[in-house]
């Protein structure tokens, strides 16, 4: 009877946590809220597409700027013998709604973020990633992805944001997301009777409105950008991340799989 040399599988590597789950669920929170309210802003601003800086602002006053639109009222001068639909009711009550819970979520996740040490130790650039030479390479390498092997590139970013990516959420969460939250803030009448100190450092309402759309055309770019990196460092496996909390990289297996683990050789 002839017995067979049962030859032991490659060693398994378990996939690292990339999101805990109070990350993931404010992610997505945060993404609904913020196309909720980019939606319904937008449908603000074609009420009145006109901007101005200082306290008060009004068809009769100099704009700072307009926007080449129609607006949605017949009232506003836009240069248009036509106006655009008015949805200015629905929109503004969806807008106030989306923003609480934008706000509500900013201070769960800032709270557990400060508690947890999840900001100094996944967002915080480590001294040594803090230079000039450490952006350019990181730049490069998005680049140049054709000369780098995508396993590699998966593998040093599995459970840790490189120098570009901690720089530009640092930039959203503690610069971007609290200016928007301020200077939407500022454009509410009781917020202004409350906090008026609050108000004028931003130079009066129509002054907070300007900075407002602003910082919102902002957030529009580092989305694009955000978009456009998860698509080159691999959409699916980034989007598993962000929902499942793991990815299998290539080499590697989730909890279960019956797809092969990582080896350690390679590594090198």
């Amino acid at each position: 009877m002839s017995t067979a040399t049962r030859v032991p599988g490659p060693t398994r590597i378990p996939v690292p946590l990339r999101h805990s789950a109070l990350v993931r669920v404010t992610h997505w929170l945060t993404v609904l809220s913020f196309l909720a309210l980019l939606i319904t802003g937008l449908e603000i601003v074609v009420s009145h597409p006109r901007f101005y800086w200082g306290e008060t602002g009004n068809v009769n006053m100099r704009p700072l700027f307009t926007l080449p639109i129609p607006s949605s009222r017949d009232t506003v001068p836009t240069g248009y013998h036509y106006v655009m639909p008015d949805q200015n009711g629905w929109s503004r009550y969806l807008h106030f709604q989306s923003a609480w819970v934008l706000v509500f979520t900013a201070l769960v996740y800032g709270i557990a973020g400060l508690l947890s040490g999840h900001f100094w130790r996944d967002l915080v650039p480590a001294r040594r990633d803090f230079t000039w030479r450490a952006y350019a390479a990181r730049i490069s390498q998005y680049l140049h992805r054709a000369q780098f092997p995508r396993a590699q590139i998966d593998r040093a970013e599995a459970g840790s944001y490189n120098v570009l990516q901690r720089t530009a959420y640092l930039a959203v969460v503690f610069v971007l997301f609290p200016l928007i939250i301020w200077t939407g803030l500022a454009l509410s009448p009781s917020f202004d009777s409350a906090f008026p100190a609050a108000v004028n450092l931003l130079g009066g309402r129509q002054s907070a409105r300007t900075l407002h759309f602003f910082l919102t055309w902002a957030l529009v770019l580092f989305l694009i950008v955000h978009v456009a990196m998860i698509a080159l460092s691999g959409f699916r496996t980034r989007m598993r991340a962000m929902i499942l909390g793991r990815a299998a990289l290539p080499g590697t297996a989730l909890p279960g799989s019956s797809q092969s683990g990582f080896r350690p050789e390679d590594l090198r």
